[in-house]
């Protein structure tokens, strides 16, 4: 008996014990998960302000990235975690920084995001854009936003998102070479122009043994440009391509463009087929397209943002039956379209 009860008592004391343990291990996983939950809660996924997917262009905005915001008026600055926030919208150059702007539709408990076609641009993606929080607080982007850049334009646009440009600054192996003949008793030759908003400090020339030159990496697209000569305003003389500006002088003008193949399958028996858009001003019988591996093949170098083009069969007008993506021109017709970067 005395050994019986001596056995039956230790069992339950050990299981009492168990219980404890399974119960404190029970508590501390729980604990776990939740700190867990929550530190997924504060720590936001990988994060882009923009991003293309598909024949869209996706704008976001996560609220646990900012950390301040600037009154639109005041200029007073605020914390973002005093923001009661209740609408987000994306204002730019595209929209004119309208105040309105385009508003945003929450996606979850922190995140914005707005889509729009890529037909809804009439240029290249190298605009600027920022976050506007309740139609008057603009959103500071972060310090390693990669893709801020920082202006002195207009006060309240200091730190701003820009598209692509962000980076620009001389590249040795860049696709667009600068050069200005002589001035070598100059102190400083600044390149400036719309691939940088017109900063007069930003890009210096480097002294050559004939003259002053740099190389920049720039997109395809349309740009204008001046040298600043010890702070005196001048075009470039070796380049005869210039259009006025509203100072009654010249600027500059440079074409940077990349080469897109157009294909047309099929239309074996065609006798000729031609490509025509906004690359060659619509010209019917500028580009002339070769028979291929069945189909109608050519490389045409074209600016970059949004081409609108056409293929032309034996005379015949018609779309890219391979491309979905096409508008009107508010003169009935329609063409495709498509954006080159």
């Amino acid at each position: 008996m005395q050994r019986s009860t001596t056995y039956g008592v230790f069992p339950v004391m050990q299981l009492n014990m168990m219980k404890r343990r399974a119960i404190a291990f029970t508590f501390l996983l729980f604990a776990s998960l939740a700190t867990g939950m929550l530190h997924a809660q504060q720590t936001p996924a990988p994060y882009r302000s923009y991003f293309f997917d598909g024949d869209d262009i996706v704008f976001e905005f996560d609220v646990r990235l900012y950390e301040e915001a600037t009154h639109d008026r005041t200029n007073r600055h605020l914390d973002f975690e005093d923001l009661d926030i209740h609408d987000v919208a994306v204002s730019g150059e595209f929209n004119n920084w309208s105040r309105d702007g385009w508003k945003m539709n929450q996606v979850g408990p922190y995140r914005y995001q707005l889509r729009k076609r890529i037909t809804d641009f009439n240029d290249a993606p190298t605009w600027q854009f920022k976050f506007l929080v309740n139609g008057m607080y603009w959103a500071e982007p972060p310090e390693d936003a990669p893709n801020r850049v920082v202006t002195i334009d207009n006060w309240f646009f200091e730190d701003i998102y820009n598209l692509e440009l962000n980076t620009m600054g001389p590249v040795a192996d860049g696709n667009a070479r600068f050069f200005l003949k002589g001035h070598l008793q100059a102190k400083t030759v600044i390149l400036t122009g719309t691939f940088v908003h017109w900063d007069e400090h930003r890009i210096r020339m480097e002294k050559q043994a004939d003259g002053w030159a740099v190389q920049l990496n720039l997109p395809p697209d349309h740009y204008e440009y001046k040298f600043l000569v010890d702070g005196e305003w001048m075009h470039d003389p070796d380049n005869p391509r210039k259009v006025r500006n509203e100072h009654g002088t010249w600027n500059s003008v440079l074409d940077i463009r990349v080469p897109v193949r157009f294909r047309l399958s099929g239309y074996p028996s065609a006798k000729q087929v031609f490509v025509a858009g906004t690359f060659n001003d619509w010209d019917p019988g500028a580009t002339r397209m070769t028979w291929i591996n069945g189909g109608w093949s050519v490389q045409v170098p074209v600016p970059g943002g949004k081409v609108l083009y056409k293929f032309i069969v034996d005379g015949q007008w018609i779309t890219d039956p391979a491309n979905p993506i096409r508008e009107h021109d508010g003169h009935g017709h329609i063409n495709s379209v498509m954006m080159a970067e």
